[in-house]
C-alpha cells in the first residue's frame, strides 16, 4: 500500500482542548480538512494575528487554502451553517468551491431544537448539560430511521411527506409532555426549501470526494469535535455527546475505511476542563480552579458557559489514548500553568479503599473516585515567546516528560499562547 497521506486530530479530554488551533496549524499543508461528527454544539476558536475566529460547523482549514468538507457523520443546522458562511465571507474568506456538505448528512430540524430545550429543562437532577441545539434528538431520529438527510431536501414530495409526518408526531410529544405549542409543518417545508436552494452549490457526494482525494495521494486531515471522554460509547455515559467523538467515528462519519486512516494526533490541555454535568475526579472547586478559568479564558466558544477546571487526569487520558491508538500528543495552554508554585497530575484513583489506574465504566463509581496525585514544582517564567522545546523552563520539561512516560506517547506540539505562532513544534 502507498504511504498514507491522511491524519486525524482528536481530543483526549472532555473537549475544549484547543483542537481548533492545532487543526489550523496542520491545515497549512492539508488539501482537504474533513469534519466527521458532532454538530453546531461544538466550537473551535482560532486566533490569527490577534483576530479571533469562532467556527462551529465549518472546519478550521477554511482559514487557509484547504477544501473543507462537512461529512455524513455531522448533523447540520442549515440556518447556523448559512450564517457561519456569511460571517466567513464578511471576513474576506472565499467559500465558493471551498466548502462542501455531504448529501448523506442529517439535518437538524426545528422540532429537534424544541425537544432538546424542553427535555433538558424538565430533567431536573438528571440533566446532561446539553447546548439545547437539537443535536441529541437529531441523532436519535437518525438511529430510529426517522431522520431527514441533506439529499432528501431535493426530493420535494418525499421531503414534504416526511416533514409533515414527523412534525405531527413531535407535536403530540411536545403537547403531551411539555404543554408546548405545535409547530407548523407547512411553514417548515417552505423555510427549508429556501435553505436548500442556497446550499445546493455546496452539496456533494463526500464519500467519493474524500476517498478520491486519499487515493490520489492528497493530504487529508480529519477534524473531530468535542473530546474522546464525551464519546457516546467510550466516554462518561450518559454525560456524553450523541456521536463517536474519537477516531472510532472517522470511518462511519466519512465512509473512509480504517485502512486509509493514517496518524492519529491527540490534543490535551496541560490541565483539564469540562463543560456541563458529569463526573470530573480532578476538578478544583476552589480559588485555584477559578484562577485557571480566568487565566485560561475557560468559557465555551459556542455557549459562553464557564468551564469546570482541574488538574490533568492521567487515568481518563490514558483511556482516551488507548481507544484512539494515539502515539503523538499536542499539549495546549502550557502557559496557563506559569506562576504556580505546585502542579499536580492525577496518576490513579482511590475508591472504597482500593487504588486503580483504570477508568471505571460505571459513571457513579467514577464520580466517587478520589484522585491520587503526583506533585511537580512549578515555574515562574512567561512562556509566550518560547519557540523551542529546549528553551522551556526545566520544571516544565520535567512535567511534560512525565506526561509522555505515563501516557506512553510523544509530545510533538506545545501551545504557549492563543495565537497561531505561539506554538512549539518538536517534529
Amino acid at each position: 500500500m502507498a504511504k498514507l497521506t491522511s491524519s486525524c486530530v482528536v481530543g483526549v479530554q472532555w473537549g475544549d482542548e484547543g483542537k481548533g488551533k492545532i487543526v489550523d496549524i496542520l491545515s497549512q499543508k492539508a488539501d482537504l480538512v474533513v469534519r466527521f461528527q458532532g454538530g453546531g454544539n461544538a466550537g473551535h476558536t482560532v486566533v490569527v494575528n490577534g483576530e479571533k475566529h469562532v467556527l462551529h460547523l465549518i472546519p478550521s482549514g477554511i482559514l487557509h487554502k484547504s477544501i473543507c468538507v462537512i461529512a455524513n457523520g455531522v448533523v447540520v443546522d442549515l440556518i447556523q451553517l448559512l450564517e457561519e458562511m456569511e460571517e466567513i465571507k464578511r471576513r474576506g474568506i472565499k467559500v465558493d468551491g471551498r466548502i462542501f456538505l455531504s448529501d448523506r448528512a442529517h439535518v437538524v430540524m426545528p422540532y429537534h431544537k424544541f425537544l432538546d430545550k424542553h427535555s433538558e429543562g424538565a430533567s431536573g437532577t438528571g440533566k446532561i448539560g446539553t447546548t439545547q441545539r437539537g443535536i441529541g434528538p437529531c441523532y436519535a431520529d437518525k438511529a430510529a430511521r426517522k431522520g431527514i438527510r441533506v439529499a432528501d431536501l431535493y426530493n420535494e414530495e418525499f421531503f414534504k411527506e416526511r416533514v409533515f409526518a414527523f412534525t405531527a408526531e413531535k407535536n403530540k410529544i411536545l403537547a403531551a409532555l411539555y404543554g408546548a405549542e405545535p409547530l407548523d409543518a407547512a411553514r417548515i417545508v417552505d423555510e427549508y426549501r429556501g435553505y436548500a436552494a442556497k446550499l445546493k452549490p455546496f452539496i456533494t457526494d463526500a464519500v467519493e470526494m474524500v476517498n478520491g482525494a486519499i487515493d490520489k495521494g492528497k493530504k487529508v486531515l480529519f477534524e473531530g469535535a468535542q473530546g474522546s471522554l464525551l464519546d457516546i460509547d467510550f466516554g462518561t455515559y450518559p454525560f456524553v455527546t450523541s456521536s463517536n467523538s474519537d477516531a472510532c467515528g472517522i470511518s462511519a462519519g466519512t465512509g473512509v475505511p480504517p485502512k486509509k486512516i493514517g496518524k492519529i494526533l491527540g490534543v490535551a490541555k496541560a490541565y483539564c476542563t469540562r463543560v456541563g454535568e458529569g463526573p470530573f475526579p480532578t476538578e478544583l472547586n476552589d480559588a485555584l480552579g477559578e484562577k485557571l478559568r480566568e487565566i485560561g479564558g475557560e468559557y465555551g466558544a459556542t455557549t459562553g458557559r464557564p468551564r469546570r477546571c482541574g488538574w490533568f487526569d492521567g487515568v481518563t487520558s490514558r483511556h482516551a489514548v488507548q481507544i484512539n491508538g494515539i502515539e503523538e500528543v499536542a499539549i495546549t495552554k502550557l502557559d496557563v500553568l506559569s506562576g504556580l508554585d505546585e502542579i499536580k497530575f492525577g496518576i490513579a484513583y482511590q475508591h472504597n479503599g482500593t487504588k486503580t489506574d483504570r477508568m471505571p465504566t460505571d459513571t457513579k463509581v467514577l464520580a466517587q473516585c478520589r484522585p491520587v496525585y503526583k506533585s511537580f514544582k512549578g515555574w515562574k517564567e512567561d512562556l509566550s515567546k518560547v519557540r523551542r522545546y529546549e528553551d522551556l523552563p526545566k520544571a516544565a520539561k520535567i512535567y511534560l516528560n512525565f506526561l509522555e512516560g505515563y501516557l506512553k506517547v510523544k509530545v510533538t506540539m506545545i501551545s504557549v499562547g492563543k495565537d497561531r505562532e505561539k506554538t512549539i513544534l518538536r517534529r
